[in-house]
């Protein structure tokens, strides 16, 4: 297993909501926030944890975002080792005219 990197460029208003839905998505290793070359702030996310213990990260993002107008979301991920599902078969119906 490997990390892989994805950036997103933010506003402030949307900082706070984007990285709670990265907390959700899962399989997160660290979140970095920069606003042009400067790194404002980066913690480490244990997998598992969304709740509680993610809280004061949280309320530090909420503050940031009411600073920040626009910025970039850095995320870590874990690559999983697992291949992707093959797609769905493809089903054809034809359809005959009656005569």
């Amino acid at each position: 297993m490997g990390q892989t990197w994805e950036s997103f460029k933010v506003t402030g208003d949307d900082l706070l909501r984007r990285v709670k839905e990265i907390l959700h998505e899962g399989n997160v290793r660290r979140i970095v926030i920069k606003q042009g070359a400067r790194t404002v702030v980066e913690f480490p996310v244990t997998i598992g944890v969304v709740g509680a213990l993610a809280a004061p990260s949280l309320a530090a993002v909420g503050a940031l975002a009411a600073l920040l107008t626009e910025c970039t979301i850095e995320v870590e991920r874990e690559r999983d080792a697992r291949p992707a599902p093959p797609p769905p078969p493809t089903v054809r119906v034809s359809k005959k005219k009656k005569s």
